[in-house]
């Protein structure tokens, strides 16, 4: 697969102050350049010049970015992007701070999504020689490593799936489906590595974020970050649960303008030779909410 992984999520925000203590403190990450109202975060474990943007002016998501193999790969994405049906062209190097050139495309979900495979290097916080598990200074908050996956909403789950298997090269884990027939998708939970899931998206308003994820390491540093939430008076969603779909553990929160984040762990492998796995919606709430066996109607209608 020539889409490597989740690079960066660009999100709109009330109060870019308020905002930048939530990811700087609460969060863990570093600022690493700011510009025109916004501010570019990055996680001590992450080498790649940000993987979040927070631009002052509303709320939800701008766009978000995923990297690939390289410059060959950014030409027969395009191809197969355009010979799909979709909307797409080129962004310049300069166009996103640390990012180099590469394609921007518009979703079928009206989605922005980039593509690219030069970005400045920064380096993790413990760098790479006989590096220490975990920085010795700097950490604060709950100190997420690393960004994980996205999950939008669409209109049509069925044509957005298809587009990013025959598009991008996807393959789904694990599908929520409501009948027999294949346009009977609810939900997608797609994977381009060997995640559970890069990118998720289920049925919803097109053009809007569900929520947007950071990896962390287990059970106990979910614990953790709760504790952490409680502390700066987060609001937290639910959790610490487990998701029935892809198995992680998880709590779901806000920032100060209502951006919805996920602290996850856990989960399995995935690869080429994955059989997607199904879910029917008469057991959609263990899926989501394995442990609890419920969900509040607010998780699945309120997005940005």
């Amino acid at each position: 697969m020539s889409v490597v992984r989740l690079g960066y999520v660009h999100v709109r925000v009330t109060d870019l102050a308020r905002a930048r203590h939530h990811y700087q403190n609460t969060l863990g990450m570093d600022a690493v350049h700011e510009e025109n109202g916004r501010v570019y975060l990055k996680s001590w474990d992450e080498d790649d010049h940000h993987s979040v943007v927070l631009e002052e002016g509303g709320v939800g998501l701008v766009k978000f970015g995923y990297k690939v193999t390289g410059d060959d790969s950014l030409a027969d994405l395009e191809n197969r992007v355009t010979a799909f049906g979709a909307s797409a062209e080129r962004m310049s190097k300069g166009d996103n701070a640390g990012i180099g050139d590469g394609l921007r495309v518009t979703l079928p979900s009206e989605h922005v999504l980039e593509l690219y495979s030069e970005v400045e290097y920064l380096g993790t916080a413990v760098g790479k020689i006989n590096p220490d598990p975990w920085p010795r200074t700097g950490l604060r908050g709950i100190g997420v490593p690393r960004i994980n996956h996205a999950l939008i909403t669409t209109e049509d789950p069925a044509l957005l799936e298809r587009f990013f298997a025959d598009a991008l090269g996807f393959r789904p884990a694990e599908r929520l489906v409501s009948g027999d027939e294949p346009d009977d998708l609810v939900g997608s939970w797609m994977f381009c590595g060997e995640n559970p899931h890069d990118i998720a998206f289920v049925n919803g308003p097109n053009g809007k974020l569900h929520h947007f994820a950071y990896q962390i390491d287990d059970w106990s540093a979910l614990l953790r970050a709760g504790d952490v939430m409680s502390m700066d008076d987060v609001p937290i969603d639910f959790g610490p649960a487990r998701h029935g779909i892809t198995r992680g553990g998880t709590i779901y929160f806000f920032d100060p303008s209502g951006n919805r984040n996920e602290v996850f762990s856990g989960g399995y492998r995935t690869g080429p030779d994955f059989r997607p796995i199904t879910w029917t919606m008469d057991q959609a709430a263990r899926g989501i909410n394995y442990t609890h066996r419920e969900i509040d109607q607010d998780f699945l209608q309120v997005v940005t």
